[in-house]
C-alpha cells in the first residue's frame, strides 16, 4: 500500500547574522509536527534552508571587506549545526546560492514573462533594507516601515514587475473558499482585509545591486530577493528538475512562518503560483513571536537568546520540551529563564523523570530486575488502561491539528495520575505479602507499560530522551516505535530485564542572584567577619548511627489550621506514607513543596501536635528554615549517612 505523503516546510532563514531562539521555536515545531507525521506512518518531506541574496548580505559583506559567497558560507555552516545540536530531522536543507534553485527561479521567471505577467517600467518608491520589502507612501507608518519599524530609502530606478493585480480577486476568492487555508483564523482576516485593500504589483527585480539571481532576458537585472526566495519551496520538492517527486509532494501541506511574513506567503507566493497554473500549498500557519521577559528580542536592548548556550547548558530536549510547552501555536510566548527551569524541574525532573526511576527501582527490587507478568485487573488498573487509551486518541486528535501544546498536556496528564496510581497501589505494601505477589506484578507491569506509551507519545517532542527511557524498559538500543504501538497497551516483554535507573533529568538548583555575584573571595571575606555559630556537644559515630535519616518525597501539603507556623506533609517513604508536622509554614507555601525531596528523620519518636499524629521531623536550617532539599534522582527511601 501506497504511503500518504506529507510536506512540511519552515521559512529560508535570512543569514544576515546567527539565529536566535525564535528561530529555533520555529524550527523545533515543525520537527515535532514532521516526526509525529512520520511516526503516524506517512512519508514524510521536511524543508528548511537559507536565504542567501538581497542588498543587507551585499552590504554586509562589503563592510566585511569578503564576498557575498564567503559572507553567508560561515553563518549557514551555524545554522546546520544549531539543527544537529537541536536534533531537528530535515529532509533537505535548502540554499538560493545553489545552481538547482537557480535554474528554477530563472525558468519560472521566464515562463511569467513569456505570458505577459511580468513587464518593465520605471519605479520610485520606499524600499526596507532590512526587511527587503518596497512599499508606497501610504503604507508606511510615521514615515518608517511597517513591519519593523525602522527608515526607509528612496529608490528611483528600472525594474521588472509582476502583475498581482490581476489575480487579486481570484486568491480572494480561494481564501474564502478555503478557510483552513491560512491559519489561525486571526491571521486569515489579516489577510483578507490587505487584499480587499487593493493589490498593487509587486516589483521582481533590482539593479541598484547584483547579489542575486540574473534576471534571465536581462543581464543588468536580478531577481528581487522574495521572488527568488519563496521559489524555493518547488525548488527543493523537484520542480522542473524531477517530476517524479514534484507530483509525490507538491502542494505542501503547511508552511510553517512567523507571523511577519504571513502575507508573502499567503498573498505573494499564492499568485506566483496562480501565475504558474500549479496547486497552492493547503495551509499556512503564522505561529506567534518569542518575546523575552514580555519584550521583543532586540540587539540594541541586548535581549537576544543563543540556543547554543541554552542546549549545552540545559540540553536539547529540555529546551524543545519548552518551547514546545510553554507557548500555544498561533500565540505570542515569552521566555524567561526562570520560567524553563521550572519547567524542567517541575515536569521532567519530578513528574517524568521520577516516575521513571521509581518504577524501576522497585522492578528492580520487587522482580528481580525483570518486566513482570500482568494479572487480573484492579479497578485501579482499569482506570489507568482507559486513561492510557483515551490518552492517545485525544493525542492524535491533537496533533492532527498541530494543537503540540495540548498534546503535551494529555501525556503528562497521563504522567501525573501514574504517579499517583503508585501512591493508589502501593507496591512496597504489596511486597509485604507473598498472597498478593500477583497483584504486586500487576501494577509493576501497569509502570513499565506506562512509560512505554509515554516514551513513544514524547518522541516526536523529545527524540533524545524517548530512546533513553525505551532502553531503562530493556526494549533496546533502537528506538523505532509507531503511533500504533502506543495504540496497543500491553506491548511488553515479560520477563525482559531492565536496565539500572539512571537520571534522565536532574533537578536543576539555581544560586540566589546575589549569590551568583558573589566571588569566592568576597564569600570567604564576609565569613571571617560573622560570628561563628555556636556547635552543640561533640557526639560519638555510635550516637550518630541511632540517628534514621532518609530521603522522603513530599506528596501533599496543607496549612494546619490556627496554627501560621505548621504545616502537615504528607510523604513518600519509599515503601510506606507518612504524616509529619512542620513549622515552615513562614517559608515555603504548600504548594511549592509537593514534588519535592527533603531528608527526615524517620525514627523520631510520634508525637501529637494540634491533634495530629506527627511521625518523624524534616530537617531544615534554623538560620532561614530552609529545608535540606536533596537530587530527586534520589528515590524515596534512600539512607542518608
Amino acid at each position: 500500500m501506497k504511503k500518504k505523503t506529507y510536506y512540511i516546510t519552515t521559512p529560508i532563514y535570512y543569514p544576515s547574522d546567527r539565529l536566535h531562539i525564535g528561530h529555533a521555536y520555529c524550527t523545533t515545531i515543525a520537527d515535532a509536527v514532521a516526526r509525529y507525521r512520520r511516526m503516524s506512518g506517512y512519508d514524510v518531506f521536511f524543508l528548511t534552508g537559507s536565504d542567501e541574496h538581497g542588498q543587507k548580505i551585499q552590504r554586509k559583506a562589503a563592510e566585511g571587506n569578503v564576498t557575498p559567497k564567503e559572507y553567508v558560507d560561515g553563518i549557514v555552516a551555524s545554522f546546520q549545526q544549531l539543527w544537529l545540536k537541536l536534533g531537528i530531522s530535515n529532509d533537505d536543507f535548502i540554499r538560493t546560492t545553489e545552481e538547482r534553485h537557480h535554474k528554477v527561479v530563472q525558468a519560472i521567471f521566464q515562463k511569467i514573462y513569456d505570458q505577459g505577467d511580468i513587464y518593465k517600467a520605471a519605479y520610485e518608491g520606499k524600499y526596507c533594507t532590512p526587511c527587503e520589502t518596497f512599499w508606497t507612501e501610504r503604507q508606511l507608518q510615521d514615515g518608517n516601515c511597517p513591519d519593523c519599524g525602522r527608515g526607509v530609502e528612496t529608490v528611483q530606478e528600472e525594474s521588472y514587475f509582476f502583475r498581482m493585480s490581476k489575480y487579486q480577486e481570484r486568491l480572494l476568492q480561494f481564501i474564502e473558499e478555503n478557510p483552513e487555508f491560512i491559519q489561525p483564523v486571526s491571521r486569515r482576516n489579516e489577510m483578507i482585509n490587505f487584499i480587499k485593500q487593493g493589490l498593487e504589483d509587486l516589483c521582481v527585480s533590482r539593479t541598484t545591486f547584483d547579489w542575486g539571481i540574473q534576471v534571465p532576458f536581462d543581464s543588468k537585472h536580478v531577481v528581487y530577493v522574495w521572488f527568488d526566495a519563496l521559489t524555493n519551496y518547488i525548488t527543493a520538492a523537484g520542480y522542473g528538475q524531477d517530476d517524479g517527486k514534484f507530483e509525490k509532494y507538491w502542494p505542501a501541506d503547511v508552511h510553517l512562518v512567523g507571523k511577519e511574513i504571513v502575507r508573502f506567503h499567503s498573498i505573494i507566493w499564492p499568485v506566483i503560483l496562480m501565475a504558474l497554473d500549479l496547486p497552492l500549498p493547503k495551509k499556512v500557519y503564522g505561529h506567534g513571536w518569542l518575546v523575552v521577559e514580555g519584550d521583543k528580542m532586540s540587539k540594541s536592548k541586548g535581549n537576544v537568546i543563543d540556543p547554543v548556550g541554552l542546549i549545552e547548558e540545559f540540553g536539547p530536549d529540555a529546551i524543545r520540551y519548552f518551547l514546545l510547552r510553554e507557548i500555544t501555536l498561533g500565540n505570542d510566548g515569552n521566555f524567561s529563564r526562570e520560567a524553563l527551569i521550572n519547567r524542567i524541574n517541575a515536569d521532567l525532573a519530578n513528574d517524568l523523570g521520577n516516575l521513571l526511576h521509581r518504577s524501576l527501582n522497585m522492578i528492580g527490587r520487587f522482580s528481580d530486575g525483570n518486566l513482570p507478568p500482568c494479572g487480573e485487573l484492579g479497578e485501579f488498573d482499569k482506570q489507568l488502561q482507559d486513561l492510557a487509551k483515551t490518552t492517545v486518541a485525544q493525542y492524535e486528535t491533537a496533533m492532527d491539528a498541530m494543537d503540540i501544546n495540548q498534546a503535551l498536556k494529555l501525556v503528562w496528564t497521563l504522567i501525573g495520575r501514574t504517579n499517583k496510581y503508585i501512591d493508589e497501589t502501593a507496591p512496597w505494601a504489596l511486597a509485604k505479602e507473598e498472597a498478593k505477589r500477583e497483584q504486586l506484578h500487576t501494577v509493576l507491569h501497569h509502570l513499565a507499560a506506562i512509560l512505554r506509551v509515554v516514551a513513544i507519545l514524547i518522541s516526536p517532542f523529545m527524540p533524545h530522551t524517548a530512546p533513553k527511557i525505551w532502553q531503562q524498559l530493556g526494549l533496546g538500543d533502537d528506538f523505532a516505535a509507531s503511533l500504533d504501538d502506543a495504540k496497543r497497551f500491553d506491548g511488553l516483554p515479560v520477563g525482559k530485564a531492565v536496565a539500572k535507573p539512571e537520571p534522565i533529568f536532574p533537578r536543576i538548583e539555581e544560586k540566589k542572584e546575589e549569590e551568583a555575584k558573589t566571588s569566592p573571595v568576597a564569600a570567604a571575606k564576609t565569613a571571617v567577619k560573622e560570628k561563628a555559630p555556636e556547635q552543640a556537644a561533640e557526639i560519638s559515630i555510635d550516637d550518630f548511627a541511632k540517628v534514621d535519616l532518609r530521603v522522603v518525597k513530599v506528596l501533599a501539603a496543607d496549612k494546619v489550621k490556627g496554627a501560621d507556623r505548621l504545616l502537615t506533609l504528607t510523604v513518600d517513604l519509599g515503601e510506606e506514607q507518612r504524616t509529619i508536622v512542620s513549622g515552615i509554614a513562614q517559608h515555603y507555601a504548600p504548594e511549592d513543596l509537593v514534588g519535592r525531596h527533603v531528608v527526615m528523620v524517620v525514627n523520631l519518636k510520634a508525637a501529637k501536635i494540634r491533634g495530629i499524629e506527627s511521625r518523624g521531623m524534616v530537617l531544615a536550617a534554623s538560620c532561614d528554615g530552609k529545608l535540606a532539599v536533596v537530587e530527586s534522582s534520589l528515590p524515596p527511601g534512600s539512607k542518608v549517612k
